[in-house]
């Protein structure tokens, strides 16, 4: 059963945006063990709509790492004017399938990068589903973001090519109608860099390359994340697809942040250890910002952001561009 319901956007303004969901909206693809499911998020007002596909990450809780999670980002953007599109992948806790036997699982590197394409695929049926979206979507503006493991995956489709643990083929499933991306809290350079238990388990991120991530993106990170239980390299692991990428790239350090950047996963998650609402306001201004100019909306909204960030007080951390 589909629900429709309106929801206020977390924006402190006089008059708060209000923003439409759907969900959920199931999509069937052969061969996949389930169907695909997804939550659209988008202004009730306005047309020509950008397009934001968020991949989740492969957190510890049931339904954040879902369709169902990071709202604090999914209407944010959708109040300033994106659809968001929110796919759940295959390694989402609550499908069950982490244990299966899919020489993928537990983290189904190759089918997260497909799902978003599938995504693209399907924008007029997602239309079709959510009736009062219909004729707002602008298919030609399409942006990938994503945190943690989603992080990884929006690092794909802009261009990281990977390296099948099993057959050792090198593989480029970017997708050509990405424009532009946000990587949050993402995965960094393999080989050396990377856990035992890395090594062991997340094969499908051993060894990414980041030389052919062509598109701009922004990254960003949390200097108190060292993830050692992936990386041995400390927080700033997680900035790899800044560094190692191509420009033009950003790059939005933040000062004291965990993995959760303030709590982008859910409103009130357990599993958030730097809970901090003004640090969630900060990311969501700031990728709104980025993805605004990236995707030719506003061309003055980025340098807008960035004079607003920079000249911020109490100082909370910085950003580098190439």
């Amino acid at each position: 059963m589909v629900m429709d319901f309106e929801i206020c956007s977390p924006l402190k303004t006089a008059n708060q945006p209000v923003v439409q969901s759907t969900a959920p909206i199931s999509i069937d693809v052969p061969g996949r063990p389930v169907a695909l499911q997804m939550r659209v998020t988008a202004p009730l007002i306005g047309s020509e709509l950008p397009v934001v596909v968020f991949s989740h990450g492969h957190g510890p809780s049931e339904h954040l790492s879902s369709l169902y999670g990071y709202g604090p980002l999914a209407n944010w953007w959708a109040a300033l004017g994106f659809c968001v599109v929110q796919p759940t992948h295959l390694d989402s806790k609550m499908l069950g399938l982490r244990e299966d036997n899919d020489p993928e699982a537990p983290l189904y590197w190759r089918s997260r990068a497909t799902d978003v394409s599938r995504v693209l695929d399907h924008l007029s049926d997602i239309e079709d589903t959510a009736s009062w979206l219909t004729g707002r979507i602008d298919p030609t503006r399409v942006a990938v973001a994503g945190h943690s493991m989603g992080g990884h995956t929006a690092s794909v489709l802009l261009g990281t090519r990977v390296t099948d643990p099993v057959t050792r083929e090198v593989l480029d499933l970017s997708d050509p109608r990405v424009r532009s991306g946000v990587v949050l809290s993402g995965v960094g350079r393999g080989g050396d860099a990377l856990s035992e238990v890395a090594k062991r388990d997340y094969g499908g991120f051993a060894d990414p390359d980041f030389s052919s991530m062509t598109a701009p993106a922004l990254v960003v990170y949390g200097d108190d994340d060292p993830s050692s239980h992936l990386s041995v390299t400390g927080a700033n692991w997680h900035a790899d697809p800044f560094h190692l990428a191509p420009g033009p790239k950003a790059l939005l350090t933040l000062f004291g942040a965990g993995h959760g950047l303030g709590g982008v996963s859910g409103y009130d998650a357990a599993e958030t250890t730097d809970e901090d609402p003004p640090r969630v306001e900060i990311v969501g201004r700031l990728t709104a910002a980025y993805l605004t100019t990236q995707l030719g909306i506003d061309e003055a909204a980025w340098a807008t952001a960035w004079d607003w960030f920079t000249t911020h007080t109490p100082v909370v951390g910085k950003l580098e561009m190439k």
